[in-house]
This record gives C-alpha cells, structure tokens and sequence, in this order.
C-alpha cells in the first residue's frame, strides 16, 4: 500500500491528540539560546572533526536530551530517532534527512564534557527559568544518589593501586581503554555499589534542580553540603538528612545566615527523644520531595545506569540528565501555571 503525505499528517494529528509530550517540551524551551555553547566545539580546532557538518549543534544537543529523558545508549537512541514519528519531529526531522549515527552522538557528547560545556548548559537553563518566572523558592533541599557503573573485575592488588591513583603496569592500552580508574566502591544499606555519586539541590516550591555537583561514589554526602547551597533561593531554609548533620555543618549554616532543617539521627547509646522524633516526621515532609526527582531519573529503565567510562564522560552524562529532569519537570510545571 501506497502512503502520501497526508497519512503522515493524519498520524502526526493522532500524536498531537494524545499529546505528545515532545512536542509540548519544544514548544516551551527557547533552544536558540543554548546556540553559543555548543558553537565552540565546531570553532575549536581539533584534530577529529566533532561530526558531519549536516549536524546542527542544537539538534545535536536536543539528540542528548532525548537520550536522557529516556535513558537510551548511543545505538538505541539512533535506532529510535529512525523509528520514532515523535523523536523526528522534535529534531525537526523529515523522512529524507540524514540522522546522525551512534559515532557522532558519542563524539558530540565526549566533546562537550571534555570542553565542560555541560555544565554551561545546565547554567544557561536556569536563566532561562529564572527570566521564565520560575527562580527558587521556599528554600532548598540537598541530597545525593548513587548512579552504577558498570562493575570492574580487578584483582585486590590491582583495586590497591588504583585507590592510590596508579594504573596497573601490566594492563595494555587495550585494557585501559575498558577500565573505569575514577568510579569507585561505597556501602548503601548494607548493600555494595560502585560507581558514581550525583549531588544536587532543589528548590522546595517548583522541585528543580538547581546546583549540582558529581563525584565518585565513595565521597561522602556531607562533603559537598556547602558546595552545593544555593544563595539565589529566596528562603534560607536547607533540608537535608542525617547524613549532613555534624557539628560544624550546624554552625557553618548558622554563620552563613541559613535555618536548617537537617534529620538528626540516634545511636545505641543515645535514642532519640519523641520530640527529636517528632520533629524528623515533620522534616521529612518537605524532604521527601528530593526523592521524587532521583525517582523519576530512575524509572525509565529501573535504575540509571552509566554506560561510559571515567569521571569526565560520567560527569557529562549525569550533568545531561539533571538539565534533562529541569527541562522536563517546566514542561510540567507550565502545564499546570506554575
């Protein structure tokens, strides 16, 4: 059977009528500004080329966007951006047109976290939201998630000598091209994970992300508190779990003018009174809402997993999925007013 035209039309009605929510999301974001950031790949001189010219660099970032909301590898994203009436028109795509390959997806995305171009994204959104009328609100809550890599099988003298920031002498360029040195072991619940820790801050009202910050997952979650406080937020409310609190984290936000709301935590020789228990419940309200996000970058496929190896490229996945979440989570946001 013949189609034509119009039965392209009829099924992209049929898609507008279930709305698509790709279309809804492109017709919030204003992509041109983004333009400039990505535009320094192509004006930096580099012995490789990052990508056939026919490659707009706002289509090429949009690329990424759809491989993070739907947590897809370089190939899988390929295949759906053929398979897919939806991922096409979003790319702004016609059935003749060339789609770029897995190669120049994975070159765009190594070039953008080598030149740290992602974080100059996530940046750039966050304009966007402020001047959109979505700037923080109502305090911020710090929180941090655990994002697997895939688990190296070493041998203890070899695990040695990475902690202490050697390479194996025996381990050919080969080898070395398929180890992830940077990703590390950490205990959650009794249970071991390796690879990755993603930090970030919401703002309580409109659930965005709004700073972050990566590290491997064997860095505690207090470490980066300070790092990651938001001075833009209008409240100076901090909520944050047990694992933040000490001492000098109580003292350092009273200093910097902050009231904090962190969890606090009992131990076999001190129980927690009924009021410190109270008053737990009562935080954790409003802390809860942190879970939501990591729950949401989570359910596409069970679990985010990283599919790169070493901390630039999963420094520049993770950055791409937080701006991925803040972009989807406005498209709520505006469905429902703000």
């Amino acid at each position: 059977m013949q189609t034509g035209l119009f039965d392209w039309h009829d099924r992209l009605g049929k898609l507008d009528k279930n709305e698509d929510p790709l279309t809804q999301l492109d017709k919030l974001t204003d992509w041109e500004r983004f333009r400039p950031i990505p535009e320094q790949i192509r004006k930096k001189k580099t012995k490789r080329s990052p990508g056939p010219k026919y490659c707009d660099v706002i289509m090429m970032f949009k690329v990424l966007i759809l491989q993070s909301l739907y947590n897809l590898s370089d190939d899988a994203v390929e295949f759906q951006i053929l398979d897919r009436l939806s991922f096409m028109r979003f790319l702004k795509l016609n059935l003749g047109d060339r789609v770029p390959d897995s190669k120049t997806i994975w070159l765009f995305r190594e070039q953008l976290g080598k030149a740290k171009l992602v974080n100059m994204l996530f940046a750039e959104f966050n304009a966007f939201l402020k001047s959109s009328g979505c700037s923080a609100k109502k305090g911020q809550i710090v929180d941090a998630s655990i994002v697997s890599a895939p688990e190296q099988r070493n041998s203890r003298d070899e695990n040695n000598k990475i902690k202490q920031g050697e390479v194996p002498k025996d381990w050919k360029h080969a080898k070395k091209r398929q180890k992830d040195t940077d990703a590390r072991w950490t205990k959650k619940n009794r249970k071991s994970c390796y690879g990755y820790k993603n930090h970030i801050s919401v703002d309580v009202k409109h659930k965005i992300i709004r700073t972050y910050e990566v590290t491997d997952a064997s860095v505690h979650d207090s470490t980066m508190f300070e790092e990651l406080l938001d001075d833009s937020n209008s409240s100076r409310d901090v909520w944050a779990d047990s694992a933040y609190r000490s001492k000098d984290s109580v003292r350092w936000l009273k200093k910097q003018n902050f009231r904090e709301h962190l969890q606090r935590k009992g131990s076999r020789n001190k129980k927690l009174t009924e009021w410190e228990k109270q008053g737990n419940k009562t935080r954790s309200k409003i802390r809860s809402r942190v879970e939501h996000i990591f729950g949401v970058q989570t359910m596409t496929a069970g679990n985010l997993i990283l599919r790169t190896i070493g901390f630039v490229r999963a420094r520049a996945k993770i950055g791409l999925r937080n701006l991925a979440y803040n972009m989807n989570r406005y498209k709520i946001l505006s469905g429902n007013g703000i």
